[in-house]
């Protein structure tokens, strides 16, 4: 719902969001005012040091202050928790309550200072048991006001002034919003949202460099953000609800739906060696691309054994066979590489850990167990690489770092070094995460110079190619998916579905916030069947389900491009704005057999299948959709499929999964 109004501008809570805060002051003040009241009882009639008439002022006066607090957290708590999200008229008087709960911080303060001014004059000799348990009470009140400060910072919305807001709102097709006056307010506050949105990218990543191609991917990224939220009326916790229900809803419909028939990695039949010879080779490259991470990746799955390793080869010098360039003045990177590729100084051709916008690192190396010249580029490590990763729905990003390593390997004659080495060898291009569409990219780059390249995509991000480009890639591009991971399903379209699911199922749920976060955290946290959600719409007639449900409508600001009616998922309404983008090459998905439930140490086995890029038209909500991203994840699965073994879960353990490359 739109945030709350109050004090002249609007916020980013809404009325609906002060349960959680609310009951945790009001614990904490319920548990004060026994404290205090527990104090005063004890010293009651008998208070024999100076400043006992302060003292006894101090403490009447804090115990009718602390009532008085906690009466109206009691009124904040309980008008908070009405209605809906879409309904807010039960809270109409939370502004009201906000004020009042304001007006009391002014007495707080009074209060706290009279404390620490008794204290430091006439609190010396006084039971120092009372003397703490003063100082505790004026170091408490001095806390809240401090954490109430950064509150208020935490949910200012710079976008909040009413100044800049309609004159007054009206019915949807009342005020024509496509008019001159309409026209300019929009484009007013998209000026400003972008601002914004600018302003907290630099603040984020004030330790970059401020030159102009950074100053660039940062506008284009605040265009992104601010376009993206600009049309809805969400405050954070509307999203997060939104995220937990359509969470629930995903896992009830898997769970009803009919099991299919998929093809694993079985030798039995002609496809199933295809997958079987596929897994093999992918699980080989995704060590090149695990190791172009360097030294973090490899401490990270190595806990126990990986520092030792690498303590004994960082700062050693040794007359270098191979060309390293920039970041890697120890040794460390490389030395990891070493570790993880089981390949010798001589192998390598090209080393570059050099890392700027647009220029991230990769190596050349000679695979003679697979005779191929190996080239392996990084994926997201570094912030300036999460800069870049925002700008991946867009792919101009990944085609610029693409350009830079084809310029590299081609135009500085890398490549040519690597075949006049092993003229016999075949070009194999990988990569992970970012360093997947990198290097798929790049494999179409190369593939008119080189026919027989083949490219192992890993985790590679939805929105890269188009159609026609991602059916031309299927004879030399194999992408492989770890479960329901979010990145190769992250696309500027698949956002625009994601939000308008959230609107939906935010504004049919007849459930208070409060409740559905606290059910969605005990399903992240324990599991059990997903709830039902029983919503407005259920008893609606069903000639005006055709209709765009007034919920939704009221949680756009404007008509926007990307809001169609939200009568059917499969209606011509709902096409997309931006063109569809697909993943490249043929799509190698890797799921877990058995329940999704596992803690960390319980063993899984996986199996793999062949899958259509338009499996991945869907972002998924799930606890594992970050974790499924992880190299090591990605690498242990596919260890666990070509040694059909089970793979443990916990990072330490990757190690011990993989086969030895001493």
């Amino acid at each position: 719902m739109p945030g709350m109004v109050v004090f002249g501008r609007r916020w980013g809570i809404a009325s609906d969001d002060l349960v959680f805060p609310g009951s945790f002051e009001l614990f904490v003040r319920i548990c004060w005012w026994i404290g205090t009241m527990i104090l005063y009882t004890y010293h009651k009639g008998h208070i024999d040091c100076n400043g006992r008439g302060v003292l006894q002022g101090y403490l009447i006066g804090l115990l009718v202050v602390l009532a008085l607090i906690i009466l109206s957290l009691c009124a904040i708590v309980y008008v908070s928790a009405q209605g809906t999200i879409t309904n807010p008229g039960p809270r109409r008087s939370i502004p009201v309550l906000v004020y009042l709960r304001a007006l009391l911080y002014i007495p707080e303060l009074v209060w706290a200072c009279l404390g620490a001014v008794w204290v430091s004059d006439d609190g010396k000799g006084c039971d120092p048991a009372t003397v703490g348990a003063v100082i505790a009470a004026v170091v408490a009140s001095w806390i809240i006001l401090l954490l109430t400060a950064l509150g208020v910072v935490f949910v200012f919305d710079p976008l909040g002034n009413p100044r800049s807001q309609p004159a007054a709102p009206e019915p949807l097709g009342v005020r024509d919003l496509e008019s001159s006056e309409g026209t300019q307010f929009f484009s007013t506050a998209r000026s400003l949202a972008v601002k914004v949105w600018e302003s907290r990218l630099r603040l984020l990543c004030c330790c970059l460099p401020q030159d102009e191609s950074n100053r660039t991917v940062f506008s284009n990224i605040a265009k992104l953000f601010s376009g993206f939220f600009s049309d809805t009326d969400l405050v954070p916790s509307d999203i997060a609800a939104g995220l937990a229900l359509l969470h629930q809803e995903q896992d009830k419909m898997e769970q009803s739906r009919e099991p299919s028939v998929v093809v694993t990695h079985s030798p039995s039949s002609p496809i199933g060696e295809d997958l079987e010879a596929e897994l093999e080779k992918a699980a080989h490259c995704m060590r090149f691309a695990a190791a172009a991470y360097g030294w973090p990746l490899y401490i990270y799955s190595n806990l126990f054994t990986g520092p030792c390793k690498l303590s004994g080869d960082c700062c050693r010098s040794r007359a270098a066979e191979y060309e390293v360039v920039g970041g890697d003045n120890l040794g460390c990177h490389f030395s990891s590489i070493l570790h993880t590729t089981g390949l010798q100084y001589r192998d390598f051709i090209y080393v570059s850990f050099h890392n700027q916008i647009y220029e991230i690192p990769f190596f050349v190396a000679l695979d003679h167990k697979r005779e191929a010249v190996l080239v392996a580029v990084r994926g997201t490590l570094s912030l300036r690489e999460k800069i870049h990763c925002c700008y991946a729905c867009c792919p101009f990003g990944m085609c610029q770092a693409a350009s830079y390593i084809y310029k590299k390997l081609v135009n500085d004659g890398i490549l040519n070094q690597a075949f006049s080495i092993a003229p016999e060898y075949k070009l194999v291009i990988t990569g992970h995460s970012l360093g997947a569409g990198t290097a798929s990219l790049l494999a179409i780059l190369l593939r008119n110079s080189f026919p027989t390249l083949q490219c192992y995509s890993f985790s590679p991000p939805g929105g890269l190619l188009s159609k026609a480009l991602a059916d031309y890639s299927k004879d030399f591009v194999v992408s492989v998916v770890l479960g329901k991971d979010l990145v190769p399903r992250l696309s500027i379209p698949n956002m625009e579905d994601l939000r308008r699911r959230i609107l939906k199922i935010v504004s049919n749920c007849n459930k208070p916030k409060y409740r559905i976060l606290l059910q969605g955290c005990w399903y992240e946290l324990f599991g059990g069947d997903p709830d039902d959600f029983p919503t407005e719409m259920d008893n609606r007639r069903q000639q005006e389900l055709s209709q765009p449900l007034l919920g939704e409508e009221s949680l756009m600001i404007g008509h926007s491009s990307s809001y169609q009616s939200f009568a059917s998922d499969d209606s011509p309404a709902h096409t997309s704005t931006h063109l569809p983008l697909f993943l490249p090459g043929r799509v190698l998905h890797i799921t877990e057999d058995g329940p999704s439930r596992r803690t960390c140490f319980t063993e899984v086995r996986y199996r793999a299948e062949w899958s259509n890029e338009m499996a991945f038209r869907s972002i998924l909500i799930s606890p594992r959709m970050l974790s499924d991203h992880m190299p090591d994840a990605v690498l242990g699965a596919l260890n666990s499929l070509t040694c059909d073994r089970p793979f443990s879960l916990c990072p330490s353990a990757v190690n011990s999964s993989q086969p030895s490359t001493v």
